[in-house]
């Protein structure tokens, strides 16, 4: 009878071997941490209560000192207060001898009788070789213009102009118109205004010198200025010739001197000088 067969033997198979780790490196000793040294717990102290005790001693110090001072001025009497006039306080304490009193200022001296008396009076005479013109825009036959008619006929925004007098508390209007052949004309306005607290006169002055430089209702130029004014100027505009009319020349000169104003104006078909319309303003200003 056959044998089964016998089942082969494994082959062993020689172990595998694992490469053997590397060493790790050495950790550097860490130093250990020095012992803190117990101390002993501290206790807190409690948070706003100096300042709150602080607080109500300087309320307290303050109520009571107003009760106090109240208390000694209650019982205090009245001090009685100074007379409204008193004429201790005048100066000279005693008035002056008739004898020793000095005269008043002559009319020539004292400006205020010379503004305050007759405006028309400080107008200058009227030139030689010149008579009075009855064609002019305003009524000057008796030497009186109205503000709201020097306003209407002597400038183009009159509703303004007139608004601006009156802001400007204008007092009255004096003046004059001559002619001179058969185109020179001339206007003088002595514009017053109020002694207050506006200076009426040099603030419109010095609104009107503003605008002379400029071309379009100017006259083009900075002109010169008047001599012994300080503040005045006059000027010569730039011909207008319109098709049909004749040339037309303008002179102006503007000046101030305390609440008075002066406007002169010349005009004329033909070329005026600067000497013509200077020698008008410096006669006016003497007589301011």
């Amino acid at each position: 009878m056959a044998e089964p067969p016998v089942p082969e033997k494994p082959v062993a198979e020689p172990p595998v071997t694992e490469p053997a780790p590397e060493p790790a490196p050495e950790a550097a000793p860490v130093a250990e941490p020095e012992p803190v040294p117990a101390t002993a717990p501290v206790a807190k102290r409690p948070r706003g209560r100096t300042a709150l005790l602080v607080l109500a001693a300087a309320v307290l110090g303050i109520a009571g000192g107003t009760a106090v001072g109240y208390d000694v001025q209650a019982g205090r009497a009245p001090t009685p207060l100074p007379a409204l006039s008193q004429p201790g306080l005048a100066y000279p304490a005693k008035a002056l001898p008739p004898d020793k009193a000095p005269d008043p200022l002559p009319a020539s001296q004292d400006r205020r009788v010379r503004t305050d008396g007759d405006l028309r009076k400080l107008v200058i005479g009227r030139p030689a070789g010149w008579s009075d013109d009855d064609s002019s825009l305003l009524d000057l036959s008796d030497g009186w213009v109205a503000p709201d008619v020097y306003a209407r006929s002597s400038y183009e925004k009159e509703g303004s102009m007139y608004e601006y007098f009156l802001e400007c508390d204008i007092r009255r209007v004096a003046g004059a118109a001559w002619k001179r052949g058969q185109y020179r004309t001339a206007e003088i306005h002595l514009v017053q205004f109020g002694s207050g607290t506006v200076q009426g006169a040099q603030d419109f002055v010095e609104g009107q010198l503003a605008y002379m430089p400029g071309s379009e209702i100017g006259a083009g130029n900075i002109g010169d200025a008047i001599k012994g004014s300080g503040n005045g100027r006059y000027y010569l505009y730039e011909v207008d010739r319109k098709p049909g009319y004749l040339p037309s020349y303008h002179a102006r000169a503007t000046v101030y001197r305390g609440d008075i104003a002066a406007d002169i104006h010349l005009y004329d078909t033909v070329p005026i000088s600067k000497k013509d319309i200077r020698t008008l303003a410096e006669r006016q200003l003497e007589r301011l």
